[in-house]
Parts: structure tokens; sequence; C-alpha cells
């Protein structure tokens, strides 16, 4: 008997191991909880604006439902973002849409890296991973036809992540 429970712990301490060393297991994760929170929410309707201040987005485990205005080409606007910290941010949407990010001096910040599918979850359309220094930054939608865009922004390292609802 001993032997068997020896033997369960082994292959547990084992398989826990293999998976902690996997960084495509930490991608796959937060391609799981943005999709979490692009099907489930909780959401925030709001409209962009191309004039103004633009409304608040947060990496807060929330679905924001943004509306996007006649512009220039199409459908178009601007939402900002506050980082609390300089890291990788992840920019999950449910439709594959132009977005270009600035910083608060209006700098482009570069895409790290961008998909419009997740293995993990069909309805992420697209996925932006950029990193932000701590500030302010605009994000701008479109142009698109698409009238409306769901954003979920979560942090790209989750070790220490709290997860609320």
């Amino acid at each position: 008997m001993n032997k068997k429970l020896l033997a369960a712990l082994l292959m547990s301490t084992a398989l826990l191991a293999t998976a902690c060393g996997d960084d495509e297991e930490e991608e796959e994760s937060g391609d799981v909880e943005g999709c979490e929170h692009l099907q489930e929410g909780p959401a925030v309707a709001l409209t962009a604006t191309t004039t103004g201040t633009p409304p608040a987005v947060g990496n807060d485990h929330r679905r924001y439902d943004v509306t996007l205005v006649d512009g220039t080409g199409g459908k178009t606007g601007s939402v900002s973002f506050a980082a609390a910290e300089a890291t990788d941010y992840v920019f999950f949407t449910n439709v594959d849409v132009p977005l270009v990010i600035r910083n608060s001096s209006g700098t482009v910040v570069d895409v790290e890296e961008h998909t419009t599918s997740s293995a993990e979850c069909a309805d992420i359309k697209g996925r932006y991973v950029v990193p932000l220094t701590v500030g302010t930054h605009t994000l701008t939608f479109g142009p698109t036809s698409t009238a409306t865009v769901s954003l979920v922004i979560e942090e790209s390292s989750h070790e220490g992540h709290d997860h609320e609802e």
C-alpha cells in the first residue's frame, strides 16, 4: 500500500513540475481567462470618442463593450487605459479590428505580438500583446465596419494574480 501511495505522489509531483515550467501553458491560461471575460463579463458599455477625453477602460476582469463612432474610412474611436505597472498587457477583442496604442506623449507603442485567433477560445478574434510603461495610454480602434468591439485587458503574467469576478 505504501509503495502505491509513494508512486502516486511521485507521479503527481512530476506532472506539476512539468506544467509549472511550460510557458505555453501560462499563455493558454491567459487566453482562457480572457475568453471567460469576453463570454461572461461582467460587461461595461461605453462609447469611444474621436475628440476630447476618451472614456477609461481597465484590466479589472471586465469586458468593455465599446461602441465605435463614424469616422474617416468607417467606424472608429478611442478609449484610455491607465497602466499601473510597467509590464506586458494582453488586449483581447471579439473582432479582428485595427488597434493603435499611444503613450501619454502621443508616441505609438509597438505591438509585440498580434494574432487573430486562439486555440483556447473561438471568441478571441484579436489578441494584442503590448509592453506598456506606467501611465495613461490611448487605444484607438478602426477604421472598421464593426459598430461595437468587446475588449478585455489582462496583464501578460499571471504569477501572484488574484482572480475576482
